[in-house]
């Protein structure tokens, strides 16, 4: 397993999202990669989004958390 990312990487903003009804990869997948991430980079910049009832899918208030995520943290392109 890998250890802690150092440079730059380390402070890398992660959004991580999953629906909690997804049947191909469950819930608690997405719980253990994010504890394992939080070990690897800075945990304050790890957030992990649930989407109730959504599948191994997308939704509108998935997409639109991935729109602000990326609105703070990149810059505006011209």
């Amino acid at each position: 397993s890998q250890g802690p990312i150092s440079g730059v990487n380390k402070d890398i903003a992660v959004l991580q999202c999953h629906g909690d009804c997804d049947p191909l990869v469950p819930v608690m997948f997405g719980s253990l990669t994010v504890e394992k991430l939080k070990t690897m980079i800075n945990p304050a910049n790890v957030t992990f989004k649930t989407y109730s009832g959504m599948m191994h899918s997308s939704s509108l208030e998935e997409m639109m958390d991935v729109k602000q995520f990326i609105d703070k943290h990149l810059p505006p392109v011209d």
